[in-house]
């Protein structure tokens, strides 16, 4: 028999960019729709803002993960390193320090030094890498995969309420974008919770409630300022 366990952790790279770039989408179009129909603007006006946020809003997601995930990166390279020059110059005190490091989790002390020679002998580097600083090849950061993956499931968030303000007649495109908008919500909190393995319900919960309040308030701010395009 064989015993293999599918563990979802080594989804958090992309499923993290996933989530946040469809989930932005949905939240910062359908808001803008709802914060510029709210001021009585022709639905022409609404798209035209609507799309203008959809591009806008793809360019920054792709852009601002691909930075901070280069600098994730750049921090990830430094420490390694560092790593690997102490390593050449202090190599006894380096496998000391990985046999503590065991020590701690619980293991005999002489099998500790054991396990940290063996390791060492095998990749010192990696054995350092994982145990010390923490950084594996699962959660190790991935510019380009993090910035395509926002660009497009932000594009592909941004798109649903689009439609409906499109689809719908104007009377109706308050309320349908919004009652549209937070059924996507509580769809993709779903499956981003399925996925990763989470309760359903809470997740949904989450991003309806925020999903709400920030379309709530900018429909606010569209009433406050109430000028017919």
């Amino acid at each position: 028999m064989s015993h293999k366990e599918h563990h979802r952790s080594q989804r958090n790279g992309w499923l993290r960019a996933a989530v946040l770039g469809a989930n932005d989408g949905i939240v910062s179009t359908a808001s803008l729709v709802l914060g510029v129909a709210a001021a009585n603007t022709a639905q022409s006006g609404i798209l035209l803002a609507g799309l203008a946020g959809w591009v806008a809003g793809a360019m920054s997601m792709a852009a601002g993960e691909y930075v901070s995930v280069c600098s994730q990166s750049d921090t990830e390279k430094a420490d390694l390193e560092l790593e690997r020059r102490t390593l050449e110059n202090e190599y006894e005190l380096e496998r000391d320090e990985l046999a503590d490091i065991y020590i701690t989790r619980g293991v005999e002390p002489a099998l500790a030094v054991r396990v940290a020679e063996q390791l060492m002998a095998h990749d010192a580097l990696g054995a350092h890498a994982r145990d010390e600083i923490g950084i594996t090849e699962i959660a190790q950061a991935r510019p380009v995969q993090a910035a395509v993956t926002s660009a497009i499931t932000f594009s592909a968030g941004a798109l649903l309420p689009l439609l409906v303000a499109w689809w719908v007649p104007p009377m109706l495109l308050i309320p349908a974008v919004g009652i549209f908008s937070l059924a996507f919500l509580a769809t993709l909190g779903g499956i981003a919770a399925k996925a990763g393995g989470a309760p359903v319900g809470r997740a949904s919960a989450r991003v309806i409630f925020w999903g709400a309040t920030a379309m709530a308030i900018t429909a606010g701010v569209g009433v406050l300022f109430d000028v017919a395009v």
